[in-house]
């Protein structure tokens, strides 16, 4: 966990969520959080869009089940996740798109199951959130690939409907070349 150990303060309410059933890991890039999740016991199921990347987390994390896929492709679980992490993987989207993939979301999760996210903060002025061309409102073309960036009124609409927030809090983390400003979310399928 060095680096970026921001997985460590959520374990606990992790294992509690979870309660033996799998974690869904939307984004999981080369394994970083898999392992973390495995490390302490996890089934995780995991999916990238990267096939490098896919190939890094088997190889890293051979016990998790890696998907290589779109994440607004058919997840691999629906209704039985007992936590979804998403961590910087639900910013590539239009409005509407990223709406109908959190409504996913919480379908895949059991009842009182539990989503742990990052998102990009409307503050992330190293990484895009100002200086390039806008598509709609907080989400720009960041050499040549859609980012959006979120501010508190839009997480909140955001999860509005079908859900419970147990945690929002903006943070910066120092997982790369420059400080990041990201939102750490944790909502729970309230239905």
């Amino acid at each position: 966990m060095a680096g970026d150990p921001w997985l460590a303060r959520w374990l606990p309410l992790l294992a509690g969520r979870a309660g033996g059933r799998p974690v869904l890991e939307l984004g999981c890039g080369g394994g970083r959080d898999t392992a973390t999740l495995v490390a302490v016991g996890h089934r995780v199921i995991g999916v990238e869009l990267s096939p490098a990347a896919a190939s890094r987390a088997r190889d890293r994390v051979p016990s998790a089940e890696i998907h290589c896929q779109d994440i607004r492709a058919p997840f691999p679980i629906v209704g039985s996740a007992g936590v979804v992490l998403a961590s910087l993987s639900l910013h590539y989207f239009g409005w509407a798109e990223t709406c109908a993939l959190v409504d996913r979301v919480r379908d895949a999760l059991a009842p009182e199951g539990v989503l742990l996210c990052r998102l990009n903060s409307t503050n992330d002025h190293h990484f895009g959130a100002s200086g390039h061309p806008e598509i709609e409102k907080n989400f720009y073309e960041v050499d040549g690939a859609p980012k959006r960036f979120f501010d508190r009124e839009a997480i909140d609409r955001l999860f509005a409907r079908g859900w419970r927030a147990l945690a929002i809090e903006e943070k910066v983390i120092d997982r790369y070349d420059h400080p990041k400003s990201v939102w750490e979310a944790v909502l729970e399928r309230n239905d």
